[in-house]
C-alpha cells in the first residue's frame, strides 16, 4: 500500500463537499467519499479518479441518522486505511421559524449538520490520532454567528457545530489534531437554485475549497481556528 495521505468528505457528491474533493484529490490525497445519493457519488467518483489518477472509495450513506453516521464509520474503518483529514461538509437547509416550523424539522437539521460531524468525528477519532499532520474542517456557516429570519432552526444547529468545533479544538491540541470551523457565506450551489440574484452576489464553492486546502497546507505549527469567507458585497 502506498503512503498517499487521505481525506474524508462527507456530503461530497455536489456544490461544496465536491468541490473540495477535487482540491484535495488535485493536492494528491486519495479519498474517502460519502453522500445520501449513490448516483451522484458514483458519478463525482469517478470523474475525480479519472482527472486526477487518484483512489476514490465511495461510500454513500444517510448521515441523517445516528444509523447511517455508524454505518459509514464501520465501513470507513473496513479501508483500513489511516486518515489525515476529516471534512465533515454533510448538511441541509430547511426554511422556517423557530415557533412555526413543522414537527421534526429542528431535528432533521440539528441530525445532519451538528450530530453527523459528531459522530462521525467520534468513530474516526482514532484513525486521525496516529497521523502527524491530521486536520478536522467542520463546515459551519455565517449562519453560526449571525442568525437571520426564516432560517432559525438552521441557525441553531450550526452555532452547535462551532461550539462542537471549538471544544474538538481544545481536546485535539494535545493530540496534535488541528480543528478548524468553516464559515462560508452564500455560495452558489443548487441550494440557492431559482433566486432571483446575478452570480456576483455568491462566492464560488471551489474558493471556498480554496481556502480550505490552505489553512491544511499552511506551516504544521499554525492552525487556522475560524475561517470566515463571505461574498465581497457582503451577506443575502
Amino acid at each position: 500500500m502506498d503512503n498517499k495521505k487521505i481525506a474524508v468528505i462527507t456530503g461530497a457528491s455536489r456544490g461544496i463537499g465536491e468541490s473540495i474533493a477535487d482540491a484535495f484529490a488535485a493536492k494528491g490525497f486519495d479519498l474517502i467519499l460519502t453522500a445520501r445519493n449513490a448516483e451522484l457519488l458514483s458519478h463525482v467518483s469517478n470523474r475525480l479518479e479519472s482527472k486526477h489518477s487518484n483512489q476514490v472509495w465511495k461510500i454513500p450513506a444517510d448521515l441523517s441518522t445516528e444509523n447511517g453516521c455508524t454505518d459509514f464509520v464501520r465501513q470507513a474503518k473496513e479501508l483500513n486505511l489511516e486518515i489525515d483529514v476529516l471534512v465533515n461538509n454533510a448538511g441541509v437547509f430547511l426554511p422556517g421559524t423557530l415557533m412555526d416550523e413543522p414537527a421534526g424539522q429542528m431535528e432533521m437539521q440539528m441530525q445532519t449538520n451538528f450530530f453527523s460531524a459528531y459522530y462521525v468525528t467520534r468513530g474516526l477519532w482514532s484513525k486521525l490520532k496516529k497521523q502527524d499532520r491530521s486536520h478536522v474542517f467542520n463546515m459551519c456557516s455565517i449562519a453560526s454567528i449571525l442568525a437571520y429570519e426564516a432560517g432559525g432552526g438552521y441557525a441553531v444547529t450550526k452555532h452547535a457545530l462551532l461550539g462542537f468545533s471549538k471544544s474538538l479544538r481544545r481536546e485535539g491540541i494535545p493530540l496534535g489534531i488541528r480543528v478548524s470551523a468553516v464559515l462560508p457565506g452564500a455560495t452558489l450551489t443548487d441550494s440557492w437554485a431559482g433566486v432571483d440574484l446575478p452570480e456576483s452576489r455568491f462566492m464560488r464553492a471551489d474558493d471556498v475549497a480554496r481556502c480550505i486546502l490552505t489553512a491544511w497546507d499552511i506551516n504544521e505549527t499554525t492552525v487556522m481556528e475560524e475561517i470566515i469567507i463571505r461574498p465581497i458585497e457582503g451577506d443575502i
